[in-house]
């Protein structure tokens, strides 16, 4: 019996070393990788953080500067707000990956400047957008529990943050092409070196006039205009840092196009994009809505937008009601969002913006106006140049089957609202105007450049619900207060009320 113990085991001591031996390999899943590589990583990061910036101009951007305005749920449009958390939650959630990216280019031999370089400007752009969006937020401490412990984060002051976003654009255009590896997962440029650098000093010109408010950027703005060599920026339609979408499924289809008809439909074409555009006899125009159904059945197709800011019952009925306002444009509608008679919308027309080379000419136009830079090329040219691509570019987007004719009547350009002349307050409000038109479907950035500037003129809705006053920033969410109580507190001391009245620093 006790030979008979013996054995047993000796032998399941031989069993148990073998199953230890083998453990680790029989449980790794050899289907799920423990690595990733940054290429993995990038095509993930752009879809989400486009995709919502083409919700962020759907939900609240176009409704805010009023190019578009609500007929049902009105709320939004009233600025009955509560806690906007998207693009928190987006560019935070994001932001594990922008870091991943910044860890593994940085750790790899040699470096990989190149996937280095783009993640400091998806950094810069993502937190660009929360800051401006909320104003002192979590930056420098941000991102860093797993890696240094840091579980609640200070929230930095704005001054600093944007500090920071322009020396990680300046440092992102020093070292993209000075490593060799292509940049694969690309879905923005298609691994175009130089289309990142010229995105990223776009974006620090952007950004510096935005700051411009506060201190003086002129020898910044003047320096990358002076070296396209050394600062190459966009000069056509050609670097635009758009996606495009896919027509197919399952493919990366325009977020809204699997949109329900009653969602898209509550919301239409703003009466003062109709008024402003109509008025200048403006063709872009019917790109962004469609002539109302009740001017159609009557043989006289035109736009005709709604108010801002009406209460539910007035904004249902508002002009003989939903057939006697004009829906969104077909190239941002939904599947089955065609008009009678009309074929589907095709789902791959619309874009998702970061930057357009319009809003560059116009930022150029600016800054040449107010003599913040000085360069061959005139205020009056940039402003041509910003009307001219906007134009090009919606020529080239709408497909021939939606019938719209993008081009300009012959005196367009000399009609008096649009002719560059007059005082520079006059020449500012026009480049103001033509760049608000610009920003159509741009996130966020038509509000926070009319924060900036007051122009064009936003009025709010007559049955507005904030003491008409046009809301100048997002309140931080609710959760903060319980996952980083103290830290916030201190910012909104710093700041101001956590209101969607508070300015900002920037915006002070």
């Amino acid at each position: 019996m006790k030979k008979l113990y013996i054995a047993f085991s000796t032998f399941s001591l031989l069993f148990l070393n073998a199953c230890t031996k083998d453990f680790t390999e029989v449980n790794t899943n050899p289907n799920v990788p423990t690595k990733v590589t940054p290429n993995l990583l990038l095509s993930g990061i752009i879809k989400s953080a486009v995709n919502e910036q083409v919700g962020q101009a759907w939900g609240t951007g176009n409704l805010l500067v009023q190019y578009t305005a609500k007929i049902q749920f009105v709320n939004e449009d009233r600025y009955l707000w509560g806690e906007k958390n998207g693009i928190w939650s987006n560019v935070y959630g994001n932001m594990r990956n922008v870091q991943n990216i910044i860890d593994l280019a940085g750790s790899s031999a040699p470096v990989q400047q190149n996937y280095l370089g783009v993640a400091l400007i998806l950094k810069s752009w993502l937190f660009s957008l929360a800051t401006d969006a909320y104003g002192d937020i979590p930056y420098s401490e941000a991102i860093k529990a797993k890696s240094n412990g840091v579980y609640l984060p200070k929230y930095d002051t704005q001054e600093e943050i944007y500090n920071g976003l322009l020396a990680d654009l300046k440092k992102a255009n020093e070292i993209l092409g000075t490593s060799n590896e292509a940049i694969n997962g690309d879905i923005l440029f298609n691994g175009s070196v130089l289309k990142w650098k010229k995105l990223a000093n776009s974006l620090r010109l952007r950004l510096l006039m935005r700051l411009s408010k506060k201190k003086s950027v002129n020898a910044d703005m003047q320096t990358i205009v002076s070296n396209s060599t050394l600062y190459p920026l966009m000069t056509s339609n050609d670097d635009n840092a758009e996606m495009k979408y896919l027509a197919d499924v399952p493919a990366n289809q325009w977020p809204l196009y699997s949109s329900r008809v009653g969602s898209i439909d509550e919301i239409r074409v703003s009466k003062t994009l109709s008024d402003r555009l109509s008025a200048i006899n403006d063709p872009r125009l019917y790109v962004f809505g469609r002539p109302s159904q009740n001017s159609v059945a009557a043989g006289n197709p035109k736009i005709e937008g709604i108010p801002n800011g009406l209460g539910d019952v007035a904004a249902l009925n508002y002009n003989g009601g939903p057939q006697g306002v004009s829906r969104i444009g077909y190239s941002y509608a939904c599947l089955v969002c065609n008009d009678n008679g009309q074929t589907p919308p095709l789902p791959n027309v619309a874009r998702g913006i970061i930057m357009n080379y319009a809003e560059l000419q116009f930022i150029l136009a600016e800054a040449a106006e107010k003599g913040m830079i000085s360069t061959s090329t005139t205020a009056n040219t940039y402003y041509l140049n910003g009307i001219n691509a906007n134009f090009a570019y919606y020529a080239s987007m709408v497909p021939a089957s939606y019938g719209i004719n993008v081009t300009p009547n012959a005196n367009y350009f000399t009609q008096p609202a649009v002719a560059y002349s007059g005082t520079t307050q006059e020449k500012l409000e026009k480049i103001a105007l033509q760049k608000w038109v610009a920003l159509f479907f741009t996130g966020l950035e038509g509000w926070f450049d009319w924060r900036r500037t007051g122009m064009p003129v936003i009025v709010p809705g007559r049955d507005n619900l904030n003491n008409n006053k046009v809301p100048v920033r997002f309140i931080y969410p609710v959760a903060e207060q319980a996952l980083n109580g103290a830290n916030r507190a201190a910012a909104v001391t710093r700041q101001g009320t956590d209101d969607i009245n508070t300015l900002m620093w920037i915006a002070k």
